[in-house]
């Protein structure tokens, strides 16, 4: 199973802080991002958080990227302009 979530996680410091954390208590997934360079305001403009694994608990994911401070949700098919 792969889940792509958007999150706007501005720098690669922020984001592997983020990630050290849901590889604690997801250790069975693997994990990557991208950090957009858009200055679009999220959804628009983000970062891309991809997860690979036998199970992804969604809402847990969100839930440690929102304790951390950040916006995160379920990549959804959407046109931005």
């Amino acid at each position: 199973m792969i889940e792509v979530f958007i999150t706007d996680i501005p720098n690669k410091t922020q984001a592997d802080r983020v990630l050290n954390i849901i590889k604690t208590e997801t250790a069975d997934l693997k994990i990557n991002y991208d950090l957009n360079e858009t200055a679009s305001s999220f959804p628009c403009g983000h970062t891309i958080l991809r997860m690979e694994g036998d199970v992804i608990n969604s809402d847990e994911i969100i839930a440690v990227v929102n304790e951390s401070g950040f916006k995160c949700a379920v990549l959804e098919d959407k046109i931005c302009k």
